[in-house]
C-alpha cells in the first residue's frame, strides 16, 4: 500500500500557513510517523482562487490515499477538489458552500456551479467537519446545510470563533486524534 499523506490546506488572506493551529497539527502528524504530512503555502494565497489552488493539490499528490485537511477556504477547495478526485478522506473546518455575499469569495470561482455533493461523498471513504457557532466569517446555517448534504461526522462548538489565531484557538489535537483514529495508528 502506497504511504498515506495529508495535504493541509490553509485559507485565504495571505499569512495563514504560519498562523492558526495548523503548524501544530502538522508537527504532531510528523512525529507520529506512518504518514507523509505536506503544509505548504498555496500560490495566490490572498484570495486562494479555484484556478490555482485546486491544480496545486493535485501537483501535491492528492490521490485516493490522501486526506484533505483544510481551513475555511481551505475547506472549500478540499470540497471542489473531491467532487472530481479520488481521495481517503477530509477534515473541513469552519466550511461554507456560499460566497456569502463578499466580493472576495464571489471571484475565487468556487461557487460558481452548482456543488456536485454525491460526488463529494462519494469520492472519499470519510469526512469530518468542525464549525462553532460563534464564527465571525461563516454563518453556521452554512455548516450545517454541508454536514448535512455530505452527511459529515459533524462537530459542532460555541466558543472556537473561526478557529484561528485571532480567536486564540492555535490548538486544534482533535484533528490528529481523528486521523490516528481513522488510520488505526
Amino acid at each position: 500500500m502506497n504511504k498515506i499523506k495529508v495535504i493541509l490546506i490553509h485559507g485565504n488572506g495571505g499569512g495563514w500557513p504560519k498562523e492558526n493551529w495548523l503548524p501544530r497539527v502538522a508537527g504532531r502528524l510528523k512525529r507520529l510517523g506512518g504518514v507523509k504530512v505536506i503544509f505548504r503555502q498555496f500560490p495566490d494565497p490572498v484570495l486562494a482562487r479555484a484556478k490555482y489552488w485546486l491544480p496545486f493539490i493535485k501537483k501535491l499528490g492528492a490521490d485516493e490515499n490522501t486526506i484533505l485537511v483544510g481551513h475555511s477556504s481551505g475547506a472549500v477547495a478540499a470540497m471542489r477538489y473531491a467532487e472530481r478526485h479520488k481521495i481517503l478522506g477530509s477534515i473541513l473546518v469552519a466550511a461554507c458552500h456560499t460566497d456569502l455575499g463578499v466580493a472576495e469569495e464571489k471571484i475565487s470561482g468556487y461557487f460558481k456551479k452548482p456543488w456536485n455533493w454525491k460526488a463529494i461523498r462519494k469520492n472519499q471513504k470519510w469526512i469530518e467537519q468542525f464549525a462553532s457557532i460563534d464564527d465571525q466569517f461563516i454563518p453556521i446555517k452554512e455548516a450545517r446545510f454541508v454536514s448535512k448534504k455530505l452527511k459529515t461526522e459533524y462537530h459542532e462548538f460555541k466558543h472556537q470563533g473561526h478557529f484561528s489565531s485571532w480567536d486564540d484557538k492555535t490548538d486544534f489535537p482533535q484533528i490528529v486524534t481523528i486521523i490516528k483514529k481513522k488510520l488505526k495508528i
